[in-house]
């Protein structure tokens, strides 16, 4: 009876395990990359916010054959190039087959290097300097504009709209926002707007009353200001407004979020923003804004670049059948559809084009005022 019992157990030991294991689930690993904590973490947020937002909304209408789930791996660059590059490479080790990321230009351009070592393909929704897309990377591919798009653009509303014939510009030496400032005074001298100051300051720094009097001293027509972030941006506009600068402020992408103008307040009436045309009567849009809104609040500038990225790398592994990078390439080249934030299609170096226009804020919001292909709106 003894020995009956003993095998008895010892055949309850070899076969429960497998009576109860669950079926094997097979998961689809793609990663996101931005500023998570510090001063760019309300962009770095929305960009996962709207990475996560896209993976939902795909989960729903079918997910991908093949794999029982989509899991996203968020990492925290922290606009820092040495941890974006420690970042890319934990996202190999988790073995990723695609990443939606950086936010800043100078995360993204390491990082990218260190991805293109194992093909994996990269897709930023925030990264706007040139060089992104300008060092033959096979496999990185850009959701927003460039800044030589978007400086040509600011110089041509200056000129067209404004009739502006003097400019200071200001930027916090980053390589985003310099880039950016550096196209501006270049597009400027071409147009023939007289640059009376460009200046830079350090990321950081809380007091712009020396730079500020001495822009109002310059009595430009237009105060251009290329910050990292809204934090920044929202301060220096404050003080601006504080010392009585009369020059039209106008601003860049990073300046186009609700934080903005809940720090700057009153401030903030009557600056410009330059940043792409959303149309948010389709129905791609109002799909993504729903779910989004419902569950995150706001919606940031880059949450919407970053959903219709994430959503572009979903459905050409959908399409293509495929995680191979080549496969995936192939159809991302062959897309052509209505995103969130445009349409989307992308040319051979990456870009998928940009669609600058400026906005102004009135009233607490911000609000569409120019087209340069329509002028005043």
């Amino acid at each position: 009876m003894r020995k009956q019992l003993l095998t008895m157990l010892v055949l309850g030991l070899i076969l429960v395990p497998f009576a109860v294991s669950p079926a094997a689930t097979k998961t689809l690993r793609i990663g996101s990359m931005s500023p998570l904590t510090g001063p760019y973490a309300a962009d770095g947020n929305d960009i996962k916010n709207g990475t996560l937002t896209a993976i939902e909304i795909f989960e729903e209408e079918g997910g991908i054959p093949g794999f029982d789930e989509i899991e996203l791996y968020p990492q925290d660059t922290a606009c820092d190039p040495k941890q974006a590059v420690a970042a890319a490479n934990k996202l190999l080790n988790l073995e990723v087959v695609g990443v939606i990321g950086a936010y800043c230009s100078s995360s993204t351009i390491p990082a990218s290097e260190t991805l293109a070592e194992e093909d994996i393909p990269m897709i930023t929704p925030a990264s706007t300097n040139e060089q992104v897309t300008e060092r033959g990377l096979p496999y990185m591919f850009r959701m927003c504009g460039r800044d030589d798009d978007q400086s040509k653009v600011a110089v041509q509303f200056i000129k067209e709209s404004l009739n502006a014939d003097s400019i200071f510009i200001v930027d916090d030496k980053t390589t985003y926002s310099q880039g950016l400032a550096d196209g501006v005074e270049k597009e400027c001298e071409k147009a023939g707007i007289e640059v009376l100051g460009h200046d830079h300051v350090n990321q950081g720094d809380k007091d712009f009353s020396a730079l500020l009097t001495k822009a109002k001293s310059k009595g430009a027509d237009v105060f251009y200001m290329s910050m990292q972030n809204h934090a920044t941006g929202s301060l220096m506009t404050i003080q601006a407004k504080r010392l009585g600068l009369d020059a039209q402020i106008l601003t860049q992408d990073a300046n186009m979020h609700p934080n903005f103008i809940k720090v700057a307040k009153d401030a903030a009436e009557g600056v410009m923003v330059t940043f792409g045309y959303v149309d948010e009567s389709t129905p791609e849009y109002k799909k993504y804004a729903k779910k989004f809104s419902a569950k995150y609040g706001e919606i940031g500038a880059y949450g919407t670049y970053a959903y219709d990225a994430a959503t572009v790398l979903l459905k050409a592994i959908k399409e293509s059948g495929s995680t191979d990078p080549e496969d995936i390439k192939a159809e991302i080249m062959n897309m052509n559809f209505q995103g969130a934030s445009k349409m989307v299609k992308f040319r051979p170096n990456g870009d998928s084009g940009s669609n600058y226009i400026v906005f102004v804020i009135k009233d607490g919001e911000y609000v569409k005022y120019w087209d340069p292909a329509k002028g005043k709106l």
